[in-house]
């Protein structure tokens, strides 16, 4: 029965030192929905699912499975009963096969039946209409695909409860498109899903109700179809939402002004993009667009020097410099954000005191260290500005939400004071709040004269904070947009029939 209560949470609270993380919450899955769990970082939304999938125990409160009340103490429990999570980050064996990964660990006997688990990996695959077979290696499947497969394991372990924490945020309209069809699948075959996502717009396309969560308690549950997104949002921030259109500043008016170039690169290319030029002027926002894979993010790595340069000339206030090293950008006044904050940006162990002083360290050098005041000093001033949520300086960085994180990164750049900025997906995976707070916080610096690059897989954002736009396809720059050509359907139709440059 599609309205059967197949998960119910009640008084859910969950307690760290000094937060408290969730406060009474409530959650309930129907059998045969698609519930998306909304909420800005430090909502308490990643808190509630490792509560729920046994990562995190619970201070206070019951969960409820089928009518039964569950005890769960750790991730196999969870699974054991039927509760599956898939995440953003694979975690997945990309050197096994589809079908090594579906099966791995569940079969004790010494010999194990291969031929027997890629007959029913294919018949699985086949029956989820997944494009991928047995036999493949997971690792030459797209990040779709993988996800997916990760899917197909938890509905072979027959799970009854799904969980999705940010699926889509790597891929393309078209994989999206993909996994939002399977997901309606297993919503027609009974499964209950969790959708855990910052695009608003994926919410209303595939979920049935949502749950809006803020500051470690429930605001409310409503059905998908009896909430504006402008009400989702206003609850999700807890105050009536400013329109985004009012944080341009005229970049068409700045647009046309002339103003110095801080940097020129001629024919700059390395391994990973093909040549390109681009010069970014004082106090301008440029940015690179296009679709995934096109190659945006390997040309900032390359103005960077985070990828081996192979060509070019390069400028830095009309003087030609050698940058192929991240070292020596940060020496001519360049600061990056990189794309996987994860990956190339925090150190998760570290406090948050040591990610932020860490690359103006590097540049004063580390036989030069910072007094424990100095370093002090500069995260409390960094921490205020930015409105980093975090207990202490002491807290270690992996342990914040995604949007502080991002705000510990971008505080790390502006200690360097840099005179250019890149910053590559910075609000990517992080709520509409800090969002906005980050697009001021752009178009402010450029007011004040500081030289900005910036690139968001959401062309609306593109088009609030940048000037001048430039277009790349397979690795080419294939357009330049400024003024009345700043529209979405001007870029959409230089991606697909712009001239290579």
């Amino acid at each position: 029965m599609e309205n059967e209560v197949l998960l119910r949470m009640t008084g859910i609270c969950k307690q760290f030192p000094g937060v408290k993380a969730l406060q009474n919450v409530e959650f309930t899955l129907r059998r045969g929905e698609i519930h998306a769990l909304m909420g800005e970082n430090g909502a308490g939304k990643s808190t509630l699912i490792k509560v729920l999938t046994g990562v995190y125990p619970k201070d206070a409160g019951k969960i409820i499975l089928d009518g039964k009340e569950i005890a769960i103490h750790s991730p196999s429990q969870a699974q054991n009963q039927g509760i599956s999570t898939v995440y953003q980050e694979i975690t997945l064996c990309p050197n096994l096969t589809v079908a090594e990964n579906i099966y791995i660990g569940r079969d004790k006997t010494a010999i194990v039946p291969w031929k027997k688990f890629n007959h029913d990996a294919d018949e699985l695959l086949k029956s989820l209409s997944i494009p991928a077979r047995a036999k493949q290696l997971l690792g030459s499947c797209s990040l779709a695909v993988q996800q997916m497969v990760a899917i197909a394991r938890a509905v072979d372990m027959q799970c009854k409860v799904l969980i999705l924490d940010e699926p889509t945020s790597s891929l393309d309209d078209h994989e999206v498109e993909m996994l939002f069809s399977l997901m309606r699948r297993l919503k027609q075959e009974g499964v209950g899903i969790i959708f855990v996502t910052h695009f608003l717009d994926q919410v209303y396309a595939v979920s049935d109700r949502i749950t809006v969560l803020r500051n470690g308690e429930l605001v409310g549950e409503y059905k998908t179809e009896n909430l504006p997104m402008l009400d989702l949002v206003s609850k999700m921030m807890g105050k009536e939402l400013e329109n985004l259109s009012n944080i341009s500043v005229g970049h068409d008016k700045r647009a046309t002004v002339e103003r110095p170039a801080f940097y020129q690169a001629e024919d700059l290319a390395s391994k990973e993009t093909n040549p390109f030029s681009f010069h970014a002027d004082e106090g301008e926002v440029t940015g690179f667009t296009g679709l995934l894979g096109s190659g945006r993010s390997e040309c900032v790595r390359a103005i960077f020097g985070a990828d081996k340069v192979s060509g070019g000339k390069v400028r830095v206030h009309g003087k030609s410099v050698k940058i192929t090293r991240p070292k020596q950008a940060m020496k001519n006044g360049i600061g990056y954000l990189p794309e996987d904050r994860k990956r190339d940006g925090i150190i998760a162990d570290l406090s948050v005191r040591d990610n932020i002083i860490l690359a103006s360290q590097v540049m004063q050098g580390f036989f030069k260290p910072y007094s424990r005041a100095e370093a002090e000093a500069f995260a409390d001033e960094y921490i205020k500005a930015l409105q980093i949520k975090t207990a202490s300086q002491d807290t270690p960085v992996g342990s914040l939400s995604g949007g502080n994180q991002q705000k510990v990164i971008l505080a790390r750049w502006l200690l360097t004071h840099p005179q250019y900025l890149i910053l590559d997906e910075p609000t990517r995976g992080i709520d509409i709040g800090t969002k906005t707070e980050i697009q001021r916080l752009v178009l402010k610096l450029a007011e004040e004269g500081m030289t900005v690059t910036f690139i968001s897989s959401e062309i609306e954002e593109m088009l609030r904070t940048c000037s001048r736009l430039i277009v790349m396809r397979d690795k080419h720059v294939v357009g330049e947009l400024t003024g009345e050509q700043l529209n979405q359907s001007e870029i959409m139709r230089t991606i697909a029939g712009g001239e290579e440059q």
